[in-house]
């Protein structure tokens, strides 16, 4: 495998240099997404300019929108898979060999570091959005991977990923995406931290965010029926023959 590094940002300035570097223990290639940040960020990322590959934008576009500018970044630059590492320090990059050897079995599959809903610190409302997306998202592909919102993944990329929406549930919904054109999804446990809450930077806004999803997840939902069940049916034939 050929794999580089993926990094969104958005004012994770107190942690984003931490991840950066200990991302660089494993992946030699960095690519930093800048989606708009409005802290000291973009000094920080200068500073690191002789290590890291920056994409940077003024105004905030969403995680998704940072995550398809990186990975197709990556895929013009030929790499056969892409790390994607959430810049808030609550994954551990230690934790990316992990993931690289379940890529190595399945080349072909997106990988998901699952982080589980018992741990220290984290608040009810993660635990339910995890736990509803799981859901919908066994509705809609009939798989189970146990974690659809973990930002720690790696990309295959001889396939380009499609994200439909550019905000929070973007994530999700390339996912759903991926399933119902046959690409796998496995998942393997990894660590996570959260910081308690006064230390805490989140950009998840329950209102909006929760209504987002509900409404993604409607439109998804509605769309299995009409082609995705179709979809995997046949690619499941194609493999059978």
């Amino acid at each position: 495998m050929n794999v580089c590094a993926v990094i969104p940002t958005f004012n994770n300035a107190a942690t984003l240099q931490m991840v950066v570097e200990e991302t660089r223990n494993y992946v030699s290639h960095v690519i930093v997404v800048n989606d708009g940040s409005t802290d000291n960020t973009e000094t920080i990322l200068c500073a690191m300019d002789d290590t890291i590959e920056l994409i940077s934008y003024k105004d905030n576009r969403g995680k998704g929108a940072a995550l398809q500018l990186g990975l197709d970044r990556a895929r013009l630059l030929g790499y056969t898979h892409a790390v994607t590492i959430d810049s808030d320090g609550q994954h551990f990059p230690a934790d990316i060999p992990v993931l690289l050897e379940a890529a190595s079995r399945h080349p072909g599959d997106i990988i998901i570091g699952r982080r589980g809903t018992r741990h220290d610190n984290m608040n009810g409302g993660s635990k339910f959005a995890n736990k509803f997306s799981n859901f919908w998202f066994a509705v809609q592909t009939f798989r189970t991977p146990g974690d659809t919102q973990s930002g720690l993944r790696v990309y295959p990329l001889a396939k380009p990923m499609r994200f439909f929406t550019s905000r929070y549930e973007a994530e999700l919904a390339v996912m759903v995406d991926a399933c119902w054109r046959g690409i796998g999804v496995t998942s393997v446990p990894v660590r996570v931290y959260y910081p308690p809450a006064h230390e805490r930077v989140s950009h998840f806004k329950p209102a909006k965010d929760f209504t987002r999803i509900s409404l993604l997840n409607t439109l998804l939902t509605f769309l299995a029926f009409v082609y995705g069940y179709p979809s995997m049916a046949i690619h499941a034939l194609r493999k059978l023959c």
